[in-house]
């Protein structure tokens, strides 16, 4: 077999890591929070105060769940139903409610799994976008903004914490396609490129180039051989910081090359645990594959990991305007996997210092201008969320909407809130991690937001 050219291999590491354009950017930028490490913008930094949670695992259900027929119980709403309100005609859950765990939280039987693990849950049912369209909800509860498009929520944690693990990305997407918005839920926008978060959509191929070349230990030798010359050339210049980058990129490069492979062979995986989630042994289809790999990414010190959930082909997600019926089986997909998550994180130890966030951009209309209507329209003015673990209290609901889940009736939770209480529980101040651009600080809660402690343990 021929050895590969010195150029191939520069191309295959640079591929594989997705950071080289991104390292160049960091090191030319200048911050307003803190001035990163030249050589290496990635590396773990100390957050601003003690922190509940070192990650977050964000699972985000695209095209917008319907609150009221999840998790924000009205039963008004199904006393009053077909009776005309704002120009509406009530249209009552389709789905029955019940108490779930000790905590006796209201939970549609659309998410048996999930509500058997309410005392680890936080629920907030007055959730608030600004915008009631796809693009722009998507924007704010990613970014903050619904007019501009920002870094997302991943990249400025990874900005203002690196990595654990030099050998993996600091932020990475799962997503078997592209949700509305497209790539802009993990662009890092204006923030250093190498805050972007890494898109897998298939897990044949996770990265590109992941794995090494056959000739492994000529590699390895071809590796050393650039970075002595590299290095040389870097002491005879000192002060440039695009020299450290590059050689730092290589470095990164290669680790990924070692270790991303590993980390997305479930081969090891117990029975128990697969069948925990669902998942069948080889398989890598649906969001079970999706939580058992946030588990096994979160273990390798990936910062910020979100999981997105688009259904499939025939069910694109959870825009349900021609029939309710559609979240069935789009939350048959995630129920037991996400309980599986939460409790495999428990058993581990893990839940305590992971965030996990479920949400959506906005809820769903509890009435429609049809009496016949089947389905729901949008609603950005009051839906559900929910948080678990990282410091959050379990077993409590948060906020309330009217009596029909219109508008918001107590403790309203703006996403900039979201977003403040989970920095805060990585230890960062929201008010202090910001980005210089185009002549003003900018920063995830825009000039907004406040920490919801109410929920805090």
């Amino acid at each position: 077999m021929t050895p590969p050219s010195r150029r191939g291999f520069v191309k295959s590491l640079a591929s594989a890591s997705l950071f080289l354009p991104g390292v160049l950017h960091e090191l030319m930028a200048q911050s307003t929070a803190h001035v990163a490490d030249a050589a290496n913008p990635l590396a773990p930094k100390p957050p601003m105060f003690p922190a509940k949670a070192k990650r977050v695992i964000f699972l985000y259900m695209s095209g917008g769940a319907s609150h009221v027929d999840t998790f924000d119980y009205k039963p008004k709403l199904i006393a009053d139903t077909g009776k005309a309100y704002k120009g509406d005609y009530l249209s009552a859950p389709r789905w029955d409610f019940k108490r779930y765990a000790k905590c006796d939280t209201m939970v549609s039987s659309l998410f048996p799994h999930v509500g058997a693990m309410m005392d680890d849950i936080c629920v907030i049912n007055s959730m608030k976008n600004d915008f009631p369209n796809h693009v722009q909800a998507v924007m704010g509860l990613h970014g903050g903004s619904v007019v501009q498009q920002r870094p997302s929520m991943g990249s400025w944690v990874s900005y203002g914490l690196g990595t654990e693990n030099q050998n993996l990305p600091s932020f990475m997407v799962l997503a078997p396609e592209m949700p509305y918005g497209g790539s802009l839920v993990w662009d890092a926008n204006f923030l250093p490129a190498c805050h972007e978060g890494v898109h897998v959509d298939n897990p044949a191929v996770p990265i590109p180039n992941m794995l090494r070349t056959d000739l492994g230990d000529v590699q390895d030798k071809e590796l050393g051989l650039i970075n002595y010359f590299n290095k040389r050339h870097a002491d005879t210049r000192e002060g440039d910081r695009m020299l450290a980058a590059r050689i730092k990129s290589f470095e990164t490069a290669h680790g990924m090359q070692v270790q991303a492979p590993e980390a997305f062979d479930l081969t090891k995986e117990t029975d128990a645990t697969l069948a925990l989630y669902g998942l069948e042994r080889g398989s890598t289809k649906g969001f079970a594959w999706q939580c058992l790999m946030a588990r096994r990414l979160a273990e390798r010190g990936v910062r910020f990991i979100e999981l997105i959930d688009i259904g499939s082909l025939q069910l694109v997600n959870w825009d349900a305007h021609a029939d309710m019926k559609t979240h069935i089986p789009l939350a048959k997909n995630v129920d037991q996997p996400i309980a599986a998550l939460l409790k495999d994180l428990k058993s581990r130890c893990m839940l305590e210092d992971t965030l996990v966030v479920w949400s959506t951009e906005f809820g769903r209309t509890p009435g429609d201008k049809d009496p016949q209507a089947k389905g729901r329209a949008h609603h950005s003015k009051c839906y559900s969320s929910w948080m678990a673990g990282g410091g959050i209290k379990g077993g409590i609901t948060y906020g309330k909407s009217d009596d029909y889940g219109y508008e918001i009736a107590e403790n309203q939770c703006h996403v900039h809130d979201l977003h403040a209480t989970m920095l805060n529980q990585l230890g960062i101040d929201h008010t202090k991690l910001t980005y210089q651009h185009a002549g003003r600080d900018y920063r995830l809660t825009d000039v907004s937001g406040n920490v919801i402690k109410e929920i805090l343990v």
